[in-house]
């Protein structure tokens, strides 16, 4: 019958009741099979009184004929007691028993049948590990096989050679696993057209074929059980199924009834019968590392004779002990990584070992004999004989009991004991002496004894099916648990569920990193995988996608039956870039489209001649710039289309080259995929275009956040889906003592994240399995107003949390409990159902496996709770260095490097340059004295009535020559500091503070300074004490004479001197000779000449003379300026600069060339005749208007041939960066 329930209840009036139980099921009354819930549960919980009745609903349901119920414990105050009741229903069964030799070959109708439409059902049972369930064969080489092989079905289905490639031409699918337990498996095989649902047990494959497999060449037969004709036959031949088969239907055609019927339709090939009568064998399962089973000898003491199979996912354990008789010792059969090891131990010798076999813990049914008679012993291993010679086995005698699987504890002293443990696993077919061991009589105690064992049950199961690694991790397992391999898949943990990258540029940003290549996960925990791309990090994120069809390409020669079409192929996906573009604040992409007589649609019918196509593969026909609409561009929402008639410069259909270029930056439009030319086919007719990279900034689930008000407030989102692996990540920032973050319950399961005290978060939950919990404490408090980072995870395996960086805590799972995490109620974040304990704080960018929840949209319609967080600077402010300054912004923050020498997202980008001979910074605080007193600059302070008693300057230096001047700053008193290398290479600073004293010398010569290294040199005064630093490892304190207090500072020089001053000579004839060299980070506190200089974002009191250009000082001097110049050019391109506009500054360079020859033909005309000039200026003055009409559309064509001739140099550069 099909059982689909059962109850149990405790002995009536009484203190008996089984409080958990294990359910067995059988069909024959032999080999029984254990249920298990949710694929892992093996026991049941019964009752806890007489009276009460515990309902068990059977899912999937059981069909057996016989049930046992073994009970595990029961009533402390009573015994076992149960009344039990089952639930179910008939179930009919028409059974065949075919023999490995034998099989059926049905024969159909073709009319009745669909060529693109099989559906095949049926159940079977084996102890055979290989065999042909069914064939159906066609005559140009298609075929779908189902066959059983090393206990798995595997599903083939292939084409033919004739139609596909032999790398496509088969299909191959496995399901299932230790199929070939004797006991019975479903199998539901659908295909319609190129959909296959695959079905084994609870076990479901769905999968598309590709090619041409909607429609096989398949003849009108079928065959199961083997493939009887030797014309239809594989290459190699395969093994009959030898088994039982139930209920087998094909189409709906009931093919066991038309056997038994002796249907003419039914072939049938050898012997078969119809009631399944295999023989049954019995079992065991070895259950813990303590299990054993004594047996006595029934063989004569001169030899050794026992054989068994086994099977086991361990790679070692304990299989056969014997104590021999006499002096020979004992025996031992070991598995050892997975090899069969028999060691010997002579008396008075050192032990011998024989391996054989290998990869023995593969869950197969291995089959080993030993046999050893006075000086001679063999063993075999799956069939294969492994002999040792005389010599290395002495005499032999059996001993008295053979110990299978272990051994009792405290026996046989150190003789049984195995480093590798006891033996778990199945065994069968056990022989002793050529003597089949009758285990029923084990179990009923009539023979031997033994310990932990199931005996009539092989209880192993495969922990890799399904497979619970995520994103490709490589499943590996033992006889308890399983592993996870996830090298080389982007992820980590148990179950490979967490991704290592971040999600986003954002948030690679603001760990601290700088523009660059990284890999980004943009679903984290979710189905897809990680891509590579360029984060240009500004002051915001910008991720930079590339595609194949960055060129400038020209389309000529099309129509509207010949299109042109180019397709754009990303580094990502379309479901990675919609991800991307999802989490961004805004994206863009450039189009550039160039055209001469090639318009971009019909202005009689309004027909679009040429469009693009976006992510969601519709048609758009509005241009770079516009908005989404038809037929728009630019220069309509400008006003400056070059026909006041059209929305677009190419619809004005002009003879020479005009463009309609802009930037798309409709998000659910990009990116771009395709574009279509089809208006290039008339004479002189051209276009081209240009497509820039994927642009997206920001992220703005990285900053969604909310702001919980009251205890009492919350938010609410719909129940959690996390059964198998569920993942939660957020910050937090608060200044209460504790406060739940979020809770979902369901009826008995539950999750749980909060903060329990200042220093304790907690994750709790339970699965079914009783209430867990882990938590982090920190040694510092985490109520600091500061972001905190959490993560927690669960899974099959484990649960996890970690908060920040500190080292996360582990809870394992319990051995075979419950995994499902089942929820019903809603999602609350910020508080709990009860209204209590609820979160005083902000939360930001929660995700629950990898899917955001947008908690500001939330929050605006919830009382007590606002949308978004400010203050990220306390806890960001850190990634602000050389003196920037982090500012608030409503998403997040920046540093502001105005007062710093340095530039960059965190103002760690270094300005530095090149001095050439002679050359010279200026920086001037004042012009004069006078000025001083009104001036509200931030140079004031530094003069006027101000007195300057403290400074601090830091700069770095590289160079070769002596002397030197390397800073000089200059007061209207005639006080001043200089840094010079004097000639010895020797570092002097120099401070007059007061013009009637000589100025104080600071000399540092322990090593020669202008070696071509570069130094760094701090300066820190504070009155009368000058802290000075060199290279971070020579510190000396001096104590100046001259003065306390710098008095109306003038000018900062760096390099030479260019104006008379009254310095003392060392000075004078280093700034005579200036620097010639590498100046870095310049600062003199707040100011910062060099980036004043080469980085204005604002007009500034500073004079360049000479050469100097920006370079940079880590490498020699002579390369710097290249080398930092292509740097540079590497983030405009990966933005959009010199994209912009592709033909412009080729314009500018052919206009030269073009304005060398017009100069030439000028000079001979006026040579020749004066009307000959009056004709040519009347005819570059009609070219200048027309310039001005039409954008040099005369030049822009030869550009744009000057731009294709040059493009793969161009290309050259940009690919050298990009890949």
């Amino acid at each position: 019958m099909e059982i689909t329930s059962v109850a149990t209840q405790g002995g009536y009036g009484s203190s008996n009741w089984v409080t958990s139980y294990l359910l067995m099921f059988s069909d024959s009354g032999r080999n029984w099979k254990q249920y298990r819930q949710e694929d892992s549960i093996w026991g049941f919980s019964g009752n806890a009184n007489a009276d009460s009745v515990v309902y068990y609903r059977l899912q999937p349901s059981i069909k057996a004929r016989f049930l046992r119920f073994t009970p595990l414990a029961w009533s402390p105050k009573g015994r076992i007691g149960m009344r039990i009741e089952v639930f179910g229903c008939a179930y009919r069964s028409e059974v065949i028993d075919l023999d490995g030799k034998s099989s059926l070959l049905y024969k159909f109708d073709q009319k009745s049948l669909s060529p693109i439409k099989d559906i095949i059902s049926l159940k079977f049972k084996t102890m055979q590990s290989d065999g042909i369930l069914l064939h159906r064969a066609g005559p140009s080489g298609d075929h779908i096989t189902l066959e059983l092989k090393s206990g798995k079905l595997f599903l083939l289905i292939n084409s033919g050679v004739a139609k596909l490639s032999p790398t496509h031409s088969m299909i191959n699918f496995t399901l299932g696993s230790l199929l070939d337990d004797q006991h019975w498996h479903s199998v539901l095989l659908q295909r319609l057209g190129k959909q296959v649902n695959f079905t084994v047990d609870e076990h479901r494959h769905r999968f598309h074929t590709q090619g041409e497999f909607n429609y096989l060449d398949l003849d009108y037969e079928i065959s199961f059980g083997g493939i009887p004709a030797p014309s239809k036959s594989v290459s190699p031949p395969l093994n009959n199924f030898h088994g039982c088969l139930e209920n087998l239907y094909y189409n709906g055609v009931d093919i066991i009834d038309l056997t038994k019927k002796q249907s003419p339709q039914i072939i049938i090939m050898g012997n078969v019968s119809f009631s399944c009568s295999q023989p049954q064998s019995v079992p065991l399962t070895f259950l813990s590392s303590r299990s054993y089973l004594a047996l006595p000898t029934f063989s004569t003491e001169e030899e050794i004779s026992v054989s068994f199979q086994f099977r086991t996912w361990n790679k070692a354990g304990l299989l056969l002990f014997s104590e021999l008789h006499l002096v020979s010792g004992g025996l031992l059969l070991l598995l050892s990584d997975g090899k069969l090891k028999l060691n010997l131990h002579p008396p008075g010798k050192l032990p011998s070992d024989i391996t054989a076999g290998g990869g023995l813990n593969d869950g197969q049914w291995h089959s080993v004999a030993l046999y050893a008679k006075r000086n001679h012993l063999s063993l075999l291993v799956d069939g294969h004989v492994t002999a040792t010679s005389p010599l290395l086995a002495p005499e032999i005698y059996s001993g008295d009991t053979y110990y299978f699987g272990g051994c009792p504890e405290k026996s046989f002293a150190s003789k049984c004991k195995s480093l590798l443990g006891g033996f778990q696993g199945c065994m069968r077919l056990i022989s002793i002496g050529n003597e089949v061991v009758d285990l029923i009589a084990v179990q009923q105690g009539s023979l031997g004894n033994f310990s932990d064992l199931q005996i009539d049950s092989c209880g192993i199961s495969d922990r890799c099916l399904p497979n619970y690694c995520e994103h490709g991790g490589e499943c590996s397992q033992s006889w308890s648990t399983f592993h996870c391999n996830c090298t080389n898949t982007g992820y980590m943990g148990a179950t490979c569920h967490s991704s290592i990258y971040e999600q986003s540029c954002e948030a690679y940003k603001h760990r601290g990193n700088t523009s660059g290549f990284y890999y980004i996960d943009s679903d984290g925990s979710g189905p897809l995988g990680p891509f590579l791309l360029y984060c240009n990090m500004t002051e915001t994120a910008w991720t930079i996608i590339q595609h194949n069809g960055s060129d400038l390409t020209r389309v000529r020669n099309t129509h509207p039956d010949n299109p042109y079409a180019g397709v754009f192929e990303y580094t990502a996906s379309r479901e990675q870039l919609q991800a991307t573009i999802n989490r961004a604040e805004h994206c863009e992409q450039e189009l550039a489209y160039y055209c001469k007589k090639s318009r971009l649609a019909n202005q009689q019918d309004g027909t679009p001649l040429s469009w693009w196509v976006g992510r969601t593969n519709e048609t758009q026909t509005y241009w770079g710039g516009s908005a989404p609409g038809p037929q728009k561009c630019t220069c309509s929402l400008e006003g400056n289309c070059i026909d006041d008639q059209y929305h677009c410069n190419c619809d004005a259909d002009r003879s020479e080259w005009t463009n309609d270029t802009g930037f798309l930056s409709y998000k659910d439009h990009l990116p771009v995929t395709k574009i279509v030319i089809t208006d290039t086919g008339r004479p002189h007719s051209e276009a081209a275009y240009k497509l820039g990279p994927l642009l997206c900034q920001g992220d703005k689930l990285f900053w969604n956040s909310a702001s919980f008000n009251t205890e009492a407030s919350y938010l609410h989102f719909p129940t959690f889906h996390g059964e198998l692996s569920a993942d939660v990540s957020f910050f937090f920032k608060t200044t209460a003592s504790s406060g739940v973050f979020l809770e979902n319950l369901g009826i008995t399961d539950f999750i749980r994240i909060e903060l329990r005290s200042p220093t304790i978060v907690t994750f709790s939950f339970d699965v079914g399995n009783g209430p867990f919990e882990i938590s982090v404490q920190s040694p510092t408090q985490f109520n600091d107003n500061q972001w905190h980072h959490v993560r927690v995870e669960r899974n099959m395996k484990e649960a996890s949390i970690q908060v920040d960086q500190l080292p996360p805590k582990i809870q394992a799972a319990p051995a075979d409990g419950h995994v499902l995490l089942q929820l019903n109620s809603q999602l609350f974040v910020g508080g709990t159902a009860t209204r209590q304990r609820g979160f005083l704080g902000c939360i930001r960018s929660l995700q629950l496996n990898g899917v955001a929840l947008d908690l500001e949209e939330r929050a605006t319609v919830t009382p007590g709770v606002q949308p978004g967080c400010r203050g990220h600077c306390g806890s960001y402010g850190k990634l602000c260095r050389h003196g920037g300054k982090c500012r608030e912004k409503p998403s997040g923050f920046f540093c502001d490097c105005s007062s710093s020498a340095y530039v960059g997202p965190f103002c760690s980008d270094e300005i530095s340059a090149y001095f050439g001979s002679g050359s010279s910074v200026i920086y001037s605080f004042q012009e004069n004295y006078s000025l001083s007193k009104n001036s509200s600059s931030r140079a004031a302070s530094f003069h006027g009535d101000a007195k300057l008693s403290r400074e601090m300057i830091t700069f770095s230096f590289r160079t070769t020559r002596t002397p030197s001047l390397l800073l000089y700053v200059s007061s209207f008193y005639k006080e001043y500091l200089s840094v010079v290398i004097a000639k010895n290479g020797s570092l002097q600073i120099r401070y007059k503070l007061n013009r009637y004293q000589e100025p104080d010398v600071i000399n540092f010569d322990f090593k020669n300074m202008a070696d071509g290294q570069l130094h760094h040199v701090k300066i820190n005064r504070e009155e009368g004490v000058v802290v000075v630093e060199i290279d971070e490892n020579v510190r000396r304190q001096v104590y100046l004479s001259s003065g306390t207090e710098f008095t109306a500072v003038k000018s900062l020089v760096l390099g030479r001197i260019l104006e008379h001053s009254h310095v003392d000579q060392d000075t004078a004839l280093a700034g005579v000779q200036g620097f010639t060299g590498c100046l870095s980070a310049v600062q003199l506190s707040h100011v910062a000449p060099l980036k004043a200089a080469l980085r204005p974002s604002h007009p500034a009191p500073v004079a360049v003379t000479g050469h100097v250009i920006e370079s940079s000082c880590v490498a020699p001097a002579g390369t710097d300026a290249t080398s930092r110049e292509r740097t540079h050019s590497f983030a405009d391109h990966s933005g959009t600069m010199d994209d912009k506009e592709p033909l412009t500054n080729i314009i500018k360079s052919d206009s030269a060339v073009i304005g060398g020859l017009i100069a030439v033909v000028i000079f001979i005309l006026l040579c020749t005749t004066a009307i000959a000039v009056r004709i040519y200026q009347q005819k570059r003055l009609y070219k200048r208007n027309e310039a001005k009409r039409s954008e040099n559309v005369d030049s822009a064509e030869a550009v744009l041939k000057s731009e294709l001739n040059i493009q793969n140099a161009v290309n050259e550069n940009q690919k050298e960066y990009f890949f």
